[in-house]
C-alpha cells in the first residue's frame, strides 16, 4: 500500500461508486530489527534464530517496497562508552547550515522545472542534472551487478549520490559520493 504514496506522492482510494485522490506527498522513516530476536550482529548478545527464521522476516519487506527507500542503514549496538562520552559533537546548527545551503543548491538547480526535491525528479531531469564521469560509471556498473540491483535502485543511488555532493558543495558527482551512497542501500541487497 506504500509504492504508490512514495512514487507518486498520492494516494488514490477506488470504491464501487467512486475514486478519490489524496496528496501524500511524504518523508518514511522505519526501523526495523535485524532478525526477529534482534540479535543477530550483535557482540555481546547471541542470535537465536535461524537462517531461515532470519529469512522469512526479511522476506516481510518485499523488494519493491526496499527499493523506493533511499537510505538503509544498518546500525549496531551503541557501546556505553560512546554513550557516556561527555566531548562536544558537531553542532546541529552546523548541520542545519550545510543541509540547507545544499537545499538552496538543488532549488537553483531546478530553476524552470516544476520539481523542488531530488526525490521529484524525473529520468531527463536525472539525465542532466546526474552525471558521473567514466570512472563513477565503472563503479556503478559493478555495485549494480554485484548486489543485483534494479534499475530503480541504480536511479536512487544517482539521486543519493547528487545530494551527497551537494552536502559537500561538490558540482560533480565523483567515485566517493557515490561510494557513500551504495553503504545506504543495506536491505536491498543480495544475501547468497
Amino acid at each position: 500500500m506504500l509504492r504508490q504514496p512514495l512514487e507518486e506522492g498520492q494516494v488514490c482510494i477506488s470504491r464501487a461508486a467512486q475514486s478519490l485522490t489524496y496528496p501524500a506527498s511524504f518523508m518514511l522513516v522505519a526501523a526495523m530489527n535485524p532478525c526477529p530476536c534482534g540479535s543477530q550482529g550483535d557482540t555481546q548478545h547471541s542470535c537465536t534464530c535461524t537462517p531461515e527464521m532470519i529469512q522469512r522476516y526479511r522476506t516481510r519487506l518485499s523488494g519493491p517496497l526496499l527499493d523506493r527507500i533511499d537510505l538503509q542503514v544498518e546500525l549496531p549496538r551503541v557501546p556505553h562508552s560512546d554513550l557516556a562520552d561527555t566531548r562536544p559533537a558537531e553542532a546541529s546548527s552546523v548541520i542545519r547550515g550545510r543541509v540547507e545551503q545544499a537545499r538552496e543548491i538543488q532549488q537553483d538547480r531546478f530553476t524552470g522545472f516544476p520539481i523542488y526535491c531530488m526525490a521529484r525528479m524525473v529520468p531527463r531531469q536525472l539525465q542532466k542534472f546526474c552525471r558521473t564521469d567514466h570512472a563513477g560509471e565503472e563503479l556503478l556498473k559493478q555495485v549494480t551487478d554485484r548486489l543485483g540491483l534494479s534499475a530503480r535502485s541504480y536511479v536512487r543511488l544517482l539521486k543519493v549520490g547528487r545530494t551527497i555532493a551537494d552536502l559537500a558543495g561538490s558540482a560533480k558527482i565523483t567515485t566517493t559520493h557515490l561510494a557513500e551512497a551504495v553503504q545506504y542501500r543495506g536491505l536491498g541487497r543480495k544475501t547468497s
